[in-house]
């Protein structure tokens, strides 16, 4: 969904009009996923994708319509993608999708997407459920609130309820990753996980290994691993990956990790050197249960040689642990 709250939010206050769409719906080769979103404004501006350019156009004529008519109840739109139609935007094959449009200030309140664009800032995992019907309002849901959609939170799965007439949309943290040390690994790692969707941080108080020259398009932290994760704010939504092999850098960071809920934690080293690592862990007063879960050898044992193929193994062994957990 990336900013599309956010930027529809943003046009509707300044007088443009907005309206959202969201894939609902799909059925066969759909080009895009449930969950997707397109803001149209009044002029015909769009920003984001439904279909991967399929039957944007037409999305926009019906966003406009509804605009320019004052429209404020919700509209469900049905289409179907053909072949050709897909092929012609490289895909492989069509399928169908629903797309629901809500005109902000009409079927969806500017009080509610404020509620939603609030806590998406706050980081907090929240759903927002729209009759699709137009029949009841919008609302905001906190993860803690709607244990029924514990597993749809769990998947990042946004769609319809089962009688297709609620479309509740899941808007989980953006996920982050911290990367600790910037060596060679993290070079290879780090454009790896932003293609993934991540929020990416480095983090290495050494001049000589956290330079700009080596790490262009990330955000690095100079400050020592334990004050710089006690200033991001971990969270079940972030991952953090110990490079450095030094204890003095490492330590710091892995404790600040297993005192927060991450839902990954991986340091390089042997087998050797992680065992030393639990017995200073241990010394430090943390229990077997918290020190397992880390995730060491990091990466999942593939073989790998080298920087690149380490950090496809660390790479393939987070998605692993945040698709199957």
């Amino acid at each position: 969904m990336e900013n599309m709250p956010e930027l529809a939010l943003e046009w509707h206050r300044a007088g443009r009009g907005a309206v959202l769409a969201s894939v609902v719906e799909t059925w066969g080769s759909a080009p895009r996923r449930v969950g997707s979103q397109l803001v149209v404004a009044g002029d015909g501006e769009m920003q984001g994708s439904v279909s991967g350019g399929c039957v944007e156009g037409a999305v926009v004529l019906e966003a406009q319509d509804m605009l320019a008519t004052h429209a404020t109840a919700p509209k469900l739109l049905e289409f179907g993608v053909s072949d050709d139609a897909a092929f012609a935007v490289g895909l492989a094959c069509g399928g169908r999708i629903k797309i629901l449009l809500q005109p902000i200030g009409g079927a969806l309140p500017e009080a509610i997407l404020q509620h939603l664009v609030a806590a998406r800032a706050a980081r907090h995992a929240v759903a927002l459920i729209s009759d699709v019907t137009g029949a009841a309002p919008p609302h905001v849901v906190e993860r803690a609130e709607a244990p029924d959609l514990s597993e749809a939170f769990a998947k990042d799965k946004s769609g319809l309820d089962a009688e297709g007439l609620r479309y509740i949309a899941i808007h989980n943290p953006p996920l982050r990753m911290v990367v600790v040390g910037a060596v060679h690994i993290a070079q290879s790692l780090i454009p790896m996980a932003q293609m993934a969707g991540y929020d990416v941080t480095l983090v290495d108080p050494r001049p000589a290994f956290g330079s700009t020259a080596r790490f262009e398009a990330v955000r690095l932290l100079d400050a020592w691993p334990d004050e710089a994760l006690d200033d991001i704010g971990l969270d079940a939504r972030t991952a953090v990956v110990t490079l450095t092999h030094d204890p003095k850098l490492d330590d710091p960071a892995i404790m600040a990790a297993l005192r927060a809920d991450v839902f990954y934690l991986g340091c390089l080293g042997s087998t050797r050197t992680h065992a030393k690592r639990v017995d200073r862990l241990t010394e430090a007063g943390f229990g077997a249960e918290a020190i397992a879960r880390i995730h060491a050898p990091v990466g999942l044992n593939i073989g790998a040689m080298g920087p690149a193929e380490i950090a496809i193994s660390i790479m393939a062994q987070i998605t692993e642990r945040l698709r199957k957990s």
